[in-house]
Order: C-alpha cells, then structure tokens, then sequence
C-alpha cells in the first residue's frame, strides 16, 4: 500500500533551487519519492511505501 504527501514549498526567491534540492534531498532520506511538481515548483506529491 502507497501513502503520500502534498508539500507546499516556500522557497524564496535567492537560491531558489538550492532550497528546492534542499527539500527534495529532506524528504528523499526518509523514503519518499515525486509523483509530481506543481507549476512554478509551488506544490510537490510525493509517495512513499506505507509498511517500510
């Protein structure tokens, strides 16, 4: 079984796609994978096994 997330990134406007990798990296270390980014990188899906 799958779960997933809605993420509603707030990254700014200076080193914008720092941050972004940043978060990626953040929820990517604990399992999580992208489904899906939203226009203007503003909303991620992500989705990850639910019994690790």
């Amino acid at each position: 079984m799958k779960e997933h997330k809605v993420i509603q990134t707030k990254t700014g406007f200076r080193n914008r796609f720092q941050n972004f990798e940043d978060i990626l990296n953040q929820y990517a270390r604990e399992g999580w994978s992208v489904k899906f980014i939203g226009q203007n990188w503003t909303s991620l899906v992500l989705e990850r096994d639910k019994n690790r």
